[in-house]
């Protein structure tokens, strides 16, 4: 378990995880232990993009609203300096 989801630290999920861990180590369930690992909630350490999405995202974000779509690919480009390229687009008989 990787994350600090609630889901993964209910007290019904370390109650499950308890359970599985002892009867493995008894022999009585086949496979392996479950240790599990919470991260921090930033950890540039362990993803190399986040420093850089977060000065990105400070430069892009809209604090009172939500952006289009073709307003945000504008903004995005303009802030890591990237030409914004049209979209490509599907015809309708491809499958």
């Amino acid at each position: 378990m990787w994350d600090n989801a609630s889901w993964h630290i209910s007290r019904e999920v370390r109650r499950w995880v308890g359970e599985h861990n002892r009867g493995v180590k008894k022999g009585h369930k086949e496979g392996v232990r479950i240790i599990g690992c919470l991260l921090p909630k930033q950890s540039p350490w362990l993803n190399p993009i986040e420093p850089k999405w977060v000065h990105g995202k400070r430069r892009v974000a809209e604090a009172d609203g939500l952006l289009g779509a073709h307003e945000l690919a504008e903004r995005v480009c303009a802030a890591f300096g990237c030409p914004h390229h049209e979209h490509l687009s599907l015809a309708e008989n491809a499958a």
